[in-house]
């Protein structure tokens, strides 16, 4: 398990009209309603980008994915150098465990999309797996952006 130590928030924030809170994301340049798992989101993609030093043009938020028949949302994918896909992230709310459901649900994820570095957070802890020829390990730490 990461504990995780964010960047001091500096988020653009706003109240919609039907009085929910809205937050923009940078990433996909549009103000977004602001729930406790988007905030993780918010927090993580800032973390990444300030922390990580991983290029925040290199990454894709909520986008759509075809499981079977079914459609799901991954909540962040980083893409390498190459334009690959690397690192998957599926993000929770605080207050929601991460569970051996949550890890289920980004490695089926990662069948539509399959990717090096699979993370689950609910802000407070990540847990990374990173699977590499064949072997799959839990990572104490995050990988370097490659």
């Amino acid at each position: 398990m990461i504990r995780m130590e964010y960047p001091s928030p500096d988020f653009r924030t706003r109240t919609h009209d039907s009085g929910r809170p809205e937050i923009f994301d940078e990433i996909r340049r549009r103000w977004v309603r602001l729930s406790p798992e988007e905030w993780v989101r918010q927090n993580l993609i800032r973390w990444m980008i300030i922390v990580g030093q991983y290029p925040g043009t290199m990454m894709a938020v909520e986008k759509e994915i075809k499981l079977g028949s079914l459609r799901k949302k991954f909540d962040i994918l980083v893409y390498d150098r190459n334009h690959r896909p690397w690192l998957m992230v599926e993000c929770k709310a605080m207050d929601i465990p991460l569970t051996k459901d949550v890890l289920m649900q980004v490695l089926s994820y990662n069948m539509a999309v399959p990717v090096v570095h699979m993370v689950i957070t609910n802000g407070n802890e990540c847990h990374i797996v990173s699977r590499e020829q064949g072997h799959v390990t839990w990572l104490d730490k995050w990988p370097v952006y490659i």
